[in-house]
Formats: structure tokens, C-alpha cells, sequence
């Protein structure tokens, strides 16, 4: 695990895991190594009974670095989607303890994967969600997947296609929140209820779970490598890789439909 992406300690029967690539915690095929690393230990130590996400900076998690698609054959971009798609619910999935995601601050694309891969999702009320990934020529594949599932088609589509970002009462109003609390005290909240969480038994949260998970999973992993066929698809064809340009470029793309 590398302590320059993620920071890791343990207290009061908490890991706390902290993404720590500045400025926004774009993400890495690293830094997602380093967090599967990370969740891993957490998993493994009879010690840890719970486990808090969090952000060592205002933005919680930008998404993708763009570096990882753009100019990139698509068997490479698919790569990386095995990490941040199939390992990432993987090890949640078999986590045996609860994980809760404190957020802060913007959260996009890729980083949305990861907070909803958690148990719960708190959130200050200064926080913004959401999928940009139209707008750069990407789509926002595993949320084809996940976002339905929680909020509904007709919740879903609008931040899917649309791309607009939507503020922490609009997502606890969709249910994609577990609470709002005040800003700057999101951490300390998720702290607080996972001091709960790890009072529990463990033997009996990890029962407890494992088959709420199984319950909750509902051929969510083949669903899952559909989209991830069709995001690895798009990132080859050429409104893609125009869309990545302009935004690097900080201009309007010019989309052909090819």
C-alpha cells in the first residue's frame, strides 16, 4: 500500500482509510491498488471492526485520472475497470464488516462507484454528486447498473445523461444518502456510527452481512461486465477521444457520431 494515495490507521476498532493523491484523488490504477490493499487489511484484522472512508482533501474523488483512457487501446481501459468495477465489489462484497463513506466535498464518476460500494454514504450538506462523463465523450458505465437499482429508472436517467452535478438534499431526496449532516462533520458522524457498528458482535455482523450482501447482489456482477463492455467500446471510437481532448483542452468538442 502506498501512504502517498492513501493514509490508513486504526482506533476504537475503526480503520479509517483516507484517499490522499492531490488535488482531487483522480484515480489511478495505483491509488485503486492501493485502497483494495487497504480494504484488505481492514478485512483481515481481527482488530477492525468497522471501517470509515474518507478524503484528505475538499474534493472527495473526481473520477477517473483521464490519462487511463485517453489515447489508450480500449483492452487497457478494460483493465482498469476489472479493478475499479469487479475488484472494488469483490472485496466490499466479502468485507464481513460494515464500511461507511464520510464525504465532504465534490464527489464524481469514478469516485460515486466507490462511495456507493459502502454500506453508507454520509454526507455534508456542501457536498455535489455527480456522472460528467457525457461530456467528455465517456458513459458512466457501472452506474448504468448500480444508480437504477437504487433510486429508480426515472431518478436515474436524468443524472446519467444529463451530467449536471445535484447537491446532498437532492441525493438524500433520491435515497443515494444514508444522512446530511452539517458541513465539515461528515467524518465525525461516520465515526460515530461506526463506533456502533463495531460494538456489535462481529462473528454476528459478519453473518449478518455476508447475507444481506448476497440478498442485495442480485446478478449485479453480470450486469456489471455488460456495461463495462460497452464503456471499454466507447473509449475506442473517435467522439471519445475528442471529447477527452477538449476537456483537457478546455474548448467545446467537436462530435462526428463515430
Amino acid at each position: 500500500m502506498s501512504d502517498q494515495l492513501i493514509r490508513y490507521s486504526v482506533s476504537e476498532n475503526i480503520a479509517a482509510i483516507t484517499l490522499d493523491r492531490p488535488p482531487v484523488n483522480a484515480l489511478s490504477m495505483e491509488l485503486i491498488d492501493a485502497l483494495l490493499a487497504a480494504l484488505a487489511r481492514a478485512r483481515d484484522d481481527d482488530n477492525v471492526r468497522a471501517i470509515v472512508i474518507g478524503s484528505a482533501h475538499k474534493v472527495f474523488c473526481a473520477g477517473l485520472d483521464l490519462d487511463i483512457v485517453r489515447g489508450r487501446p480500449g483492452i487497457e481501459t478494460k483493465k482498469f475497470l476489472e479493478r475499479l468495477y469487479f475488484a472494488l465489489n469483490d472485496t466490499q462484497y466479502r468485507m464481513g464488516k460494515p464500511t461507511i463513506a464520510a464525504i465532504d466535498g465534490a464527489v464524481r464518476a469514478g469516485g460515486m462507484t466507490i462511495a456507493i460500494s459502502c454500506d453508507m454514504i454520509i454526507a455534508g450538506d456542501g457536498s455535489t454528486f455527480g456522472y460528467p462523463e457525457i461530456d467528455v465523450g465517456l458513459i458512466p458505465a457501472i452506474h448504468f447498473v448500480q444508480l437504477p437499482r437504487l433510486v429508480g429508472k426515472h431518478q436515474a436517467f436524468g443524472p446519467l445523461f444529463l451530467g449536471e452535478p445535484f447537491d446532498a438534499e437532492t441525493a438524500f431526496r433520491m435515497e443515494l444518502l444514508s444522512e446530511v449532516v452539517p458541513k465539515g462533520t461528515a467524518l465525525e458522524r461516520a465515526r460515530e456510527i461506526a463506533r456502533k457498528l463495531a460494538a456489535k458482535s462481529p462473528i454476528v455482523m459478519k453473518i449478518g452481512r455476508d447475507a444481506f450482501m448476497r440478498a442485495v447482489d442480485a446478478d449485479f456482477r453480470r450486469s456489471v461486465e455488460n456495461t463495462a463492455e460497452s464503456f471499454a467500446l466507447v473509449a475506442t471510437t473517435e467522439d471519445c477521444q475528442e471529447g477527452l481532448n477538449a476537456f483537457v483542452e478546455k474548448r467545446t468538442p467537436n462530435y462526428k457520431g463515430r
